[in-house]
């Protein structure tokens, strides 16, 4: 009886031994981001007593840079639903060393990225109808900043704008978010206007 006992034992545990331990193959998921809902575009007149006007996202908010060493024309342009800002930068120019100094300093601020970057490309900003010339950087890869901007009519203003998000940079993580933006800072581009 013990004898019978033990047969089925060993019958019942080489059972479950077969059909339990073929477990399908395992194979991990790659790792999943929150579903990122976009506000439609929509953009309104954006006239600071700045000798500027220009056409920004109506989700956005502006404010004035608190630095210590920031200048009256100095702002942020916030999208607080993306946890980022672009921060702009007006100054006047004042002589052709002055301006030439302005530039050189947008391109070196630029390519201080050329650590973390894969890439930088270049894209010329011409409007003669508007008399606003410039740079735009697009900076590829896990950087402080993907996008920086200067715009200038080249013989009195100058305006220098850098998009930053304030979180760890993940290209990967942030792209969607970094595509949305983009159309904006275009948008802006396009639309500025010297007063």
């Amino acid at each position: 009886m013990i004898g019978r006992s033990l047969i089925r034992l060993y019958a019942v545990s080489i059972f479950v031994l077969v059909t339990g331990g073929c477990a399908p193959e395992y194979s991990p998921k790659p790792r999943g981001y929150f579903r990122i809902e976009f506000p439609e575009k929509t953009y309104q007149t954006f006239a600071p007593s700045c000798p500027f006007t220009a056409r920004i996202p109506t989700y956005a908010t502006v404010e004035p840079d608190h630095s210590p060493d920031a200048e009256p024309c100095w702002m942020d342009i916030r999208f607080p639903q993306f946890n980022a800002r672009i921060h702009l930068s007006y100054l006047p120019v004042t002589s052709p060393s002055n301006f030439h100094e302005l530039v050189e300093d947008a391109r070196t601020f630029a390519f201080n990225h050329t650590v973390k970057a894969t890439a930088i490309d270049q894209q010329r900003i011409n409007r003669p109808e508007a008399n606003v010339y410039g740079l735009t950087y697009e900076i590829k890869g896990n950087t402080a900043s993907n996008i920086q901007f200067f715009v200038t009519d080249s013989t009195k203003r100058y305006l220098r704008g850098a998009l930053y998000f304030y979180e760890k940079p993940r290209l990967d993580s942030i792209q969607p978010v970094l595509d949305f933006i983009k159309a904006d800072i275009d948008t802006l581009i396009r639309s500025i206007q010297w007063k």
